[in-house]
């Protein structure tokens, strides 16, 4: 996720506070990782500097004064730019996954317990995302039906690698 293009069209939307920006890039894309607020400020602040974004008029409160961020011409067609460009296409041939079971089985370790505790954590976290989806709005269902989906291919992948195991153990050991 990107963070400084997301609050930019955030603003593109409404000038806004960084607190609203702040409660905006939560409800809808900080489920599990919220910002804190010094890194939505410290943004705000780089994206100043660059040009991307104009402190608009401030506004007394009961605390210090609120500050309004308006995006620029720049920061709008920066942000057009990035909206329009596809996301690079997974699935990326360096994984994790991959890289621990192979290891694993160069160094004459269980791989198969690995895939075993890696399964059994995809299926905790599957357990979770629908009970996300459940209880939550559409937002949280869409968001979860993505996680759901690609935890289902890692299965599939753990599963088929399991069933390979020794072939790919007289592979990496050669």
């Amino acid at each position: 996720m990107s963070v400084p293009l997301t609050l930019l069209g955030l603003l593109e939307r409404e000038p806004s506070h960084g607190y609203d920006l702040k409660r905006d890039y939560d409800a809808f894309f900080g489920r599990g990782k919220p910002l804190s607020f010094g890194q939505v400020y410290a943004t705000l602040g780089r994206l100043a500097r660059d040009g991307k974004v104009v402190v608009g008029d401030s506004e007394a409160g009961s605390g210090p004064d609120r500050k309004r961020y308006v995006i620029t011409e720049q920061g709008a067609t920066e942000f057009e730019a990035w909206l329009t460009e596809p996301v690079a296409a997974e699935p990326h041939l360096q994984t994790v996954l991959f890289a621990k079971v192979v290891l694993a089985l160069m160094l004459g370790r269980d791989a198969e317990r690995y895939l075993d505790l890696q399964r059994a954590a995809h299926l905790q976290r599957m357990r979770e995302l629908t009970e996300t989806k459940r209880a939550g709005g559409l937002v949280d269902a869409l968001l979860a039906d993505h996680g759901l989906f690609h935890l289902e291919s890692d299965l599939r992948w753990i599963d088929l690698t399991a069933a390979r195991l020794d072939a790919l153990s007289a592979e990496v050991r050669s």
